[in-house]
C-alpha cells in the first residue's frame, strides 16, 4: 500500500479564507481492509530550549508544542457507504489506484487545543515527551516561520492517514506541508500625524592648527567660521509606525540646526536595518534571538543639508530616494504573537554627519543612531466585503455585535536608545525638540485589543481576490525521519522528527 497527497496550490502560499483543496491517492497492491481514511489541516507551533548547565532537577530540554490549527475531515467512508453498511466498521479496497477528494477553508484565528495526545508530544528521534501546558493566547494565525533549526518552527502542513483495524498492522500516513502568510489586521484610516525618533547632538568646537611659515610664505590667517553647529535628528513614519512586507519604507530623516551658525551640515553616511526580536519560550525557559536585515547601507556621501544661510529649526530632509526604491526583503515574517512564539521589530536608522564651509568640511564625523519600535504587516489585504462587514458590525443600529477597536493614536515620540528593548514612549500633539527621553504612557488612553476578525465571518466571504507577493522563508534542516511515512512530503523534511 501506497498513500500520497496531491495538493492544489493555485498561489505561492496560502492565507485566511483561502480554500485548501487536493486529493488522497491510494494505490493498493493487494485487497486491503481498512476502517477509514482520515485528512488533516494542521498547524504545529514548537519550541524546544536546553536546560540551563547545573539545572539537576529537569530535564536536558524542554519541548512546548501547540497545536494552533486542527480541522478533521473523513473522506473514507463516504455518508452514502455508511448508510448502505451502518453496521460495518471495516471495509475492503481491491487492488488499484483509489482517489480520494479533500476541502478546507483556512479560519482567521488560532484554535490552540488545550491538551495535545502523547503521540502529538512525543519526539522519537530524540526520545523526548513534550509536557502539556496550560497557557493559550487566542490570536491571529502566524505565518509559516523556520530558520531556528530545532529551536522554533511554526509549521502548516495536510495530513492523509490510512487507519487499518487490526491492532498489529501500522496505519500508513502522508504529509505535505504549504506557506502561510496572514492577512494583515484592519488598518486604522489615513491621518497625517506621524511617529517619530529623536537625537539631539553638539558638535564640539574645531581647534585650528596654525600653519608653519616659511621664508617666501607668511602664516596666513585663519578662515573664519561660526559655532558649532548643534543638531536635532528626527526619523519619522507615518502614526502608528507600520512598514508592510515587500514594500519599501515609508520613512521621513530630517536634521535640523538648534542655534544660529553659519557652519554646514553634510550627510557623509546612512544606514537602515530592520531588527527582528523572537521570543522563544519553552514553559519555564525563555530565550529572545535577533535577526537583521539591512535595507541600505551607504558612506562618502558628502552631501550638503542646507547651506551657510540656513535659518534655525527648519527641516533640512535627507532625500528620500537613497532607499524609497528599495523594498524590504520577502524571507521576514510579519509581526505575530501565539502561545509559544513572538515576533516584534525596531527599525535602526544611523546617520552620519560632518560640518563645515564651503570646500572646508571639519574631520569630526558623527553617527547617531536612532530605534523606532515598528508593526510589519504581510501586505495581504484584507477583501472589501470582509471590512464592510466589519463596519456594519461595530455599528450599534445594525448590529449589537461590536468588535473592540484600536483608539485612534496620536503623534508617538521614541526615545532614541540604543538598546535592544523598545524605548518607551507617550502621546504628545507636536515634536518637542527640546525632550530626549520620554515618560510611560498616559494612563488616558484605554487599554484597548486592536480590532480583529470573527471566525464566524469566514463562511460567508470569498477567498482574497488580489496581488500576492513572494514569501520565502528558509528551508528547514534535513533530518532522517520515519520510515513509515510517505506521500510527497515523506516526513524527512522537519525540524523535529
Amino acid at each position: 500500500m501506497a498513500v500520497h497527497i496531491q495538493l492544489d496550490r493555485p498561489h505561492a502560499y496560502f492565507t485566511n479564507l483561502d480554500s485548501i483543496t487536493g486529493r488522497v491517492l491510494l494505490t493498493t497492491f493487494t485487497a486491503e481492509t481498512i476502517s477509514a481514511i482520515n485528512v488533516k489541516l494542521e498547524c504545529e507551533s514548537r519550541t524546544r530550549l536546553a536546560v540551563p548547565p547545573g539545572d539537576r532537577n529537569r530535564n536536558a530540554t524542554e519541548i512546548e508544542i501547540h497545536k494552533l490549527l486542527y480541522k478533521v475531515q473523513t473522506v473514507f467512508p463516504s455518508r452514502a457507504l455508511l448508510q448502505q453498511s451502518p453496521n460495518s466498521s471495516t471495509f475492503t479496497l481491491p487492488s488499484g489506484s483509489h482517489e480520494y477528494p479533500f476541502h478546507f477553508k483556512i479560519p482567521f484565528n488560532n484554535a490552540c487545543t488545550a491538551i495535545n495526545s502523547v503521540l502529538t508530544n512525543l519526539n522519537v528521534g530524540r526520545m523526548e515527551l513534550a509536557r502539556d501546558t496550560n497557557r493559550h493566547v487566542k490570536k491571529p494565525l502566524p505565518p509559516t516561520l523556520t530558520g531556528f533549526p530545532g529551536e522554533a518552527e511554526i509549521r502548516y502542513f495536510v495530513k492523509a492517514t490510512v487507519q487499518r483495524p487490526a491492532f498489529y498492522k501500522e496505519n500508513f500516513r502522508a504529509t505535505v506541508d504549504f506557506k502561510f502568510l496572514p492577512i494583515e489586521p484592519p488598518r486604522p484610516p489615513p491621518n497625517r500625524l506621524e511617529s517619530y525618533a529623536r537625537r539631539e547632538h553638539q558638535f564640539a568646537p574645531h581647534v585650528p592648527v596654525p600653519p608653519k611659515s616659511t621664508i617666501l610664505r607668511k602664516p596666513s590667517a585663519s578662515s573664519a567660521s561660526g559655532p558649532p553647529p548643534k543638531i536635532s535628528i528626527d526619523c519619522r513614519l507615518p502614526n502608528p509606525a507600520m512598514i508592510t512586507c515587500n514594500e519599501p519604507l515609508p520613512l521621513r530623516v530630517i536634521i535640523k540646526k538648534l542655534n544660529d551658525t553659519p557652519e554646514i551640515i553634510y550627510l557623509q553616511l546612512i544606514q537602515i536595518q530592520l531588527i527582528g526580536y523572537t521570543r522563544i519560550r519553552a514553559h519555564e525557559l525563555e530565550r529572545q534571538e535577533s535577526s537583521s536585515w539591512v535595507v541600505v547601507s551607504l558612506a562618502n556621501l558628502h552631501t550638503p543639508l542646507g547651506n551657510s544661510n540656513t535659518p534655525t529649526n527648519k527641516e533640512m530632509e535627507i532625500d528620500k530616494k537613497l532607499w524609497s526604491n528599495i523594498s524590504l526583503p520577502n524571507s521576514i515574517p510579519p509581526t505575530f504573537e501565539t502561545c509559544n512564539l513572538t515576533r516584534c521589530y525596531m527599525l535602526e536608522i544611523r546617520v552620519g554627519l560632518v560640518h563645515g564651509s564651503t570646500g572646508n568640511m571639519k574631520p569630526e564625523l558623527t553617527v547617531q543612531p536612532l530605534r523606532m519600535p515598528v508593526d510589519l504587516y504581510s501586505g495581504v489585504k484584507p477583501p472589501p466585503a470582509l471590512l464592510a462587514e466589519m463596519a456594519r458590525r461595530a455599528d450599534p443600529s445594525l448590529s449589537d455585535v461590536r468588535p473592540s477597536r484600536r483608539p485612534i493614536s496620536r503623534p508617538v515620540s521614541f526615545s532614541a536608545s540604543s538598546s535592544s528593548q523598545p524605548p518607551s514612549f507617550t502621546p504628545s500633539s507636536r515634536p518637542s525638540s527640546s525632550s530626549t527621553a520620554f515618560a510611560p504612557p498616559s494612563t488616558s488612553i484605554p487599554d484597548e485589543a486592536p480590532p480583529s476578525y470573527e471566525d464566524a465571518l469566514a463562511d460567508d466571504l470569498a477567498p482574497v481576490d488580489g496581488p500576492r507577493r513572494e514569501y520565502n522563508q528558509p528551508q528547514a534542516s534535513p533530518i532522517v525521519g520515519d520510515s513509515k511515512r510517505g506521500g510527497v512530503f515523506g516526513g524527512n523534511e522537519r525540524l523535529f522528527p
